[in-house]
């Protein structure tokens, strides 16, 4: 009997030892198998640096496929060092540059004549220039006049302009109402030709009526309903320049011409009083604001206005930049404008026109008064090419 029972107990004992040893044994391969699988987990979460650094070479943009803007250009007459300088900044954008001597209204050069000449574009925020103005002429606000944009938030124009509010300009619009934007838009030159010697030019164009999308604050704020050319920016800009005198852009084809050229006045307007208002804000613009890329140095300051949109007439995305500086007497108007996908908008166009000062400073244009090419020199096909 006492045999049986040790029997009995040995092999229990036997038995729980065996359950023990294999329980063991299974938990480390659960844990095993969990660890495998976290593995891979872990590897297709955290990738290895070739796999990253590859992920991060798609993502960089790819350089723009080079477009020769100046292919058909015709530039006998142009001032040569300008030339040289719109091309260069202008690089492969598509677009067009126009720099223009706002004292005399003469064309120094035009990148992309045939862009240039077409009918004209959408304004973007370029046409809260013509809002300011407008507003300003008829007391609706002065320049530290505050805004009021939200239950505790409001602006005046320095600060509208230089940051492009909408808001801010689409109220101004309101106020002012469609008949007095457009009276407006048209004295300073909007929805005709700039030129009086260009057969190829189109001139823009101002609604009949407040547009659709959006009324009268929309026109105001984004340029809606209106098409506009470089060359009228280039004029506009030019009157605000120098003081208020809306000249006939002129653009002389050869050396004879340059030296009988003569300027010739459209109108004067009647907006000295408020010109220091606005260019404050358009300096501004520059210093803190959407251009800050168009700035080179504080004794040749630049003072502008970039404009960022889509034109939905032909789903072409827009980037305007229009400015003048303060050169003393050797002042220059540059306006650029380009089209394209969404790489382009009114601050990069800001940059391109930074550039084009930027190089001619450093070859002292400015301060040795400008440079005209002596005859020789003018000569189409052999400059300015890309």
């Amino acid at each position: 009997m006492r045999c049986l029972i040790a029997w009995l107990l040995a092999a229990v004992l036997v038995q729980s030892a065996a359950g023990a040893a294999a329980k063991k044994s299974r938990k480390p391969a659960s844990r095993r198998a969990a660890t495998a699988t976290a593995g891979k987990s872990a590897a297709k979460k955290a990738p290895t640096r070739k796999a990253a650094s590859k992920k991060k070479r798609k993502r960089a943009p790819r350089p723009l496929p080079f477009v020769d803007q100046t292919a058909g250009d015709f530039v006998d007459g142009d001032d040569l060092a300008i030339r040289r300088a719109a091309v260069e900044a202008l690089g492969n954008y598509a677009g067009s540059v126009v720099v223009v001597d706002p004292n005399t209204g003469r064309i120094l050069t035009i990148v992309n004549q045939k862009l240039a000449y077409r009918s004209g574009f959408i304004p973007c925020s370029t046409v809260k220039i013509v809002t300011a103005l407008a507003a300003l002429s008829e007391g609706i606000v002065d320049r530290d006049t505050p805004v009021k944009l939200g239950r505790r938030y409001s602006m005046n124009l320095t600060t509208a302009l230089a940051h492009s509010n909408n808001p801010y300009f689409a109220i101004l619009g309101t106020k002012l109402g469609f008949e007095r934007v457009r009276r407006y838009a048209r004295m300073f030159g909007l929805g005709e030709k700039a030129t009086m010697d260009i057969e190829a030019e189109q001139a823009g164009e101002l609604p009949v009526e407040p547009p659709a999308n959006g009324g009268v604050g929309m026109m105001t704020s984004f340029g809606e309903g209106i098409l506009q050319t470089p060359l009228e920016l280039a004029s506009m800009l030019a009157a605000i320049s120098n003081g208020g005198t809306l000249y006939y852009l002129q653009y002389p084809r050869s050396q004879q011409e340059i030296e009988q050229f003569v300027p010739q006045v459209k109108r004067r307007l009647e907006i000295q009083p408020w010109l220091s208002d606005v260019k404050v804000g358009m300096r501004a613009a520059v210093e803190f604001g959407t251009a800050r890329r168009a700035g080179y140095g504080q004794n040749e300051p630049v003072m502008g206005k970039t404009g960022t949109c889509t034109d939905h007439r032909t789903s072409t995305h827009m980037g305007w930049f229009g400015s003048f500086n303060d050169a003393g007497r050797n002042n220059l108007v540059v306006v650029v404008m380009l089209t394209g996908g969404s790489s382009v908008n009114g601050p990069v166009a800001s940059g391109v026109a930074g550039n084009v000062y930027r190089q001619l400073s450093t070859q002292n244009y400015f301060a040795a008064g400008g440079s005209l090419p002596p005859v020789g020199m003018i000569s189409t096909q052999a400059c300015c090419g890309q």
